[in-house]
C-alpha cells in the first residue's frame, strides 16, 4: 500500500492512503522472469543419446474399397454403379465383400435429398438384418462440393 504525503483535502500533517496499485515494477519483473525462463529452457532439454531400432512396419495389403450405396429420390437402389433391390441388397454386398466379416466392413449410405425416410430406413433396417452395422452417412459439405 502507498502513501500520499501531500495533496489536496489534507493538511501539512495529514497523510491519506493510495489505493491503487503500482503496475510498473510488476511488468518489470514478469519481463525479467520471461527472459530468464527463454534462456533457461533450452539448457533443460535432455541430451542423453539413445540408439533406437530402425522403425520397420511390415508390408500390409491395401485396404479394402469403400462400399458405397446410393438411393436415389425414387427409391431406388445402387451399390457403387451396379442396380439393385432392397431384397437383393444383403446377398449383393456380401457377394461383394467376399470372405470379410460384415460385422467390421464400413457401408457409406448416400441418399438424395428428396429421398424418403421409408426408404432410407428400409436400406438401414436391411443392413443390420445382414450383418453390417458400421454405417456412415454421406453429403454434401458447406461449400457446395460433391464428395469424391
Amino acid at each position: 500500500m502507498a502513501a500520499k504525503l501531500a495533496g489536496a483535502g489534507g493538511g501539512k500533517f495529514n497523510i491519506e492512503s493510495n489505493h491503487e496499485i503500482n503496475v510498473t515494477p510488476f511488468v518489470d519483473v514478469m519481463l525479467v522472469l520471461l527472459i530468464i525462463f527463454m534462456v533457461a529452457a533450452p539448457m533443460a532439454t535432455v541430451s542423453v543419446k539413445v540408439d533406437l531400432p530402425p522403425a520397420v512396419a511390415p508390408v500390409s495389403k491395401s485396404p479394402p474399397k469403400p462400399v458405397y450405396i446410393t438411393i436415389q429420390a425414387d427409391g431406388s437402389l445402387h451399390i457403387y454403379d451396379s442396380p439393385t433391390d432392397l431384397d437383393a441388397l444383403g446377398g449383393d454386398l456380401r457377394r461383394l465383400i467376399g470372405k470379410r466379416d460384415p460385422t467390421k466392413e464400413r457401408i457409406y449410405i448416400r441418399a438424395d435429398k428428396l429421398t424418403l425416410y421409408g426408404d432410407f430406413m428400409g436400406v438401414m433396417d436391411k443392413l443390420q438384418d445382414n450383418g453390417f452395422y458400421s454405417v456412415a452417412l454421406i453429403g454434401t459439405d458447406q461449400r457446395g462440393h460433391k464428395p469424391s
